[in-house]
């Protein structure tokens, strides 16, 4: 018998401990408690595929309850929101040309930034060896949109943003530690720079489920901007130690919107269906013995492909769509894997009740000649999100789904390199800026938190990422400490310790 007192046994122990008569019944009624009530379910599901065509003995379908462990119980109070659509502009836009509005800028022109103001910043080693530090006030003109406040000004580049600007909520004071790109995606994406932590969207997916048995959960979407790009890993949609059916599936542009979907040239859908039930009746033989719960993942996978090979080709298609809907979101909506039909695609799978719609829209990474990049890519943005807000809200879908748009984080009120007129580049900027956010819960046509007179420091109601993240959390009804998955003793969540719900970012 081992010491009561001794936390931690000799491996030798522990494995002859687990062959004891109290632990191998504790573990086999376990075991044959989820057996019985897989097999329950599963008779269930196989009910429901035969009569949609799908065969009999289907396992992982509409009303089965995953592998233990698979999700959380749901919502711990009621949600506003049930789902989520992302928008992350992957590069960092700059705050200063589209949102914050500063004017007194332009008597600034040329002027070295105060070092009051930089209070000895660190910066990136673009522009470490710069010994001047210019203000560079933006070339565009702000135009003022009615909101449900005293009015909001953003760019001339945003004119049809700015026409729904009465459903968003304007986040001045977002700011983050990450100052690259890499780092400062993975924290906006995980809670976490170090690259490891699951995804919001898996996260999203865990603790919500799946609503839709023919379509993944998380879904993610990329755009190919005209600007300069930096690489997009996968692991950003990755589901990191949660179970890996939560991870991101990417549909793409083309002919196979998911890889490895479509059936061999000379398979047949009987004989995928026949290979599938044989694959089924090895793994569970396999997790009987192993009870490996990637083992049951595996299974359910299989069956999700199995059926989007059905439901994919029918999203994509957007035949059954009006002339009307289709002018909306702009003339680039006919082109597979632009912003604009990714954007109608979001909308698409927000009607199919996916939880949670990741849109990348890459090249805002503007480092030099901003004014001539910045033009194309809201060109190629603008029309298209302000669509999908109208869009959702005309079909009552913005009621219960939260749409985010924001950056890694902003760009410096001075120019990185030379400085003129009408041209000028600018650095990272973790300080502060923008995001915005419509739909379920949000408090639409406000504005929160303020920036000081270079847009550089946060003058009022600072709001960190952990703090968005508990306040997205909230909407969904969870409470941001309790969603958790526990790893090698410990307890880990989105917001990893800290966050804070802002209670004014909510309706």
């Amino acid at each position: 018998m081992t010491d009561p007192q001794r936390t931690h046994a000799d491996p030798m122990e522990e494995y002859l401990l687990n062959l004891t008569r109290r632990r191998f019944f504790g573990r086999a009624a376990g075991t044959i408690g989820a057996g019985l009530g897989g097999l329950a379910l599963a008779g269930i599901s196989g009910r429901a595929h035969a009569a949609a065509g799908a065969g009999p003995g289907v396992a992982g379908g509409p009303g089965v309850v995953p592998a233990a462990g698979a999700h959380a119980a749901g919502p711990h109070f009621a949600p506003k929101a049930k789902r989520v659509i992302y928008l992350h502009m992957e590069g960092a836009p700059s705050q200063l040309d589209l949102y914050d509005h500063k004017p007194q800028l332009q008597e600034r022109f040329d002027q070295d930034l105060p070092d009051s103001i930089r209070n000895g910043q660190r910066i990136t080693t673009m522009t470490s060896g710069q010994t001047r530090f210019p203000v560079a006030p933006s070339v565009f003109r702000f135009d003022r949109h009615e909101n449900n406040q005293d009015g909001v000004y953003l760019s001339e580049l945003l004119p049809f943003t700015g026409g729904v600007a009465k459903d968003l909520c304007f986040v001045h004071s977002m700011h983050t530690q990450a100052i690259n790109h890499e780092p400062g995606i993975t924290f906006f994406q995980t809670g976490s720079e170090q690259p490891g932590r699951a995804s919001f969207g898996s996260w999203m997916s865990y603790g919500l489920g799946s609503a839709n048995s023919n379509l993944p959960s998380f879904v993610v979407m990329i755009t190919q901007g005209p600007g300069n790009m930096q690489a997009l890993s996968a692991r950003f949609w990755g589901s990191g130690f949660l179970p890996s059916e939560h991870q991101g599936c990417r549909i793409r542009a083309g002919r196979d919107a998911v890889l490895h979907l479509r059936d061999p040239d000379g398979v047949s859908r009987t004989d995928r269906r026949r290979m599938l039930d044989l694959l089924m009746r090895l793994n569970e033989e396999e997790f009987s013995q192993s009870l490996d719960q990637e083992t049951r993942t595996r299974i359910a996978q299989h069956e999700m492909a199995y059926r989007m090979q059905m439901s994919v080709p029918e999203l994509t298609d957007f035949s059954d769509e009006s002339p009307a809907t289709l002018e909306m979101y702009g003339p680039d909506v006919h082109r597979p894997g632009s912003f604009a039909a990714n954007c109608l695609l979001a909308r698409r799978l927000a009607e199919r009740d996916v939880r949670f719609v990741q849109l990348y829209m890459r090249g805002w990474d503007q480092h030099g000649n901003l004014p001539g990049e910045i033009r194309a890519q809201c060109r190629a943005v603008d029309q298209a999100q302000a669509a999908l807000v109208k869009d959702l809200k005309q079909r009552g879908l913005l009621d219960d789904t939260i749409v985010l748009w924001s950056g890694e984080f902003g760009r410096t009120v001075y120019s990185q390199g030379q400085l003129t007129r009408t041209s000028y580049g600018r650095d990272h900027h973790p300080r502060c800026f923008t995001a915005w956010m419509a739909g379920g819960g949000v408090n639409p046509g406000t504005t929160y938190g303020k920036t000081d007179d270079y847009s550089y420091n946060i003058a009022e109601n600072p709001v960190e990422v952990h703090d968005l993240h508990a306040t997205l959390l909230h909407l969904l009804g969870f409470d941001h400490t309790r969603l958790t998955y526990r790893l090698q003793g410990r307890d880990y969540r989105l917001t990893d310790v800290k966050g804070n719900v802002v209670r004014p970012l909510m309706a």
